[in-house]
């Protein structure tokens, strides 16, 4: 897969919809999916596809007056691009600092916690 492109916020919110769907949709069904989730206009929803495919985050496939849009980023590779993108903006790209931050900070229950402990167990290995 090539470079990901870099997705706004509001177009995360678009994303996930299609991410969650198993087959191509059109404008119309995105539209449909996110009424009453947001207060976007329609008009808005597709400037917001529009500028997914320009960004070649979505791919789509004409049948007849119809456009049929699918996803052509993967949803975790995503995550991983924004997160270390939120990394390098916020902290410098240092890791350490952040999760010190997120730990003080955060309320954790007693099987996040241990969560935690198992993950960094197996790192040490």
């Amino acid at each position: 897969m090539g470079e990901i492109p870099r997705i706004s916020e509001a177009e995360w919110v678009v994303m996930k919809v299609f991410w969650s769907r198993q087959a191509p949709s059109a404008a119309n069904e995105i539209v449909e999916a996110l009424t009453g989730r947001t207060n976007w206009n329609p008009r808005t929803i597709k400037t917001l596809i529009s500028r997914l495919v320009k960004k070649g985050a979505l791919g789509y496939q004409e049948d007849g007056r119809v456009y049929y849009y699918y996803p052509l980023v993967n949803e975790d590779e995503c995550i991983k691009a924004e997160s270390r993108s939120f990394l390098k903006r916020v902290y410098g790209g240092a890791l350490q600092p952040m999760l010190v931050n997120f730990l003080r900070e955060e309320k954790l229950s007693r099987e996040e916690i241990e969560e935690l402990k198992r993950i960094l167990d197996e790192r040490k290995e």
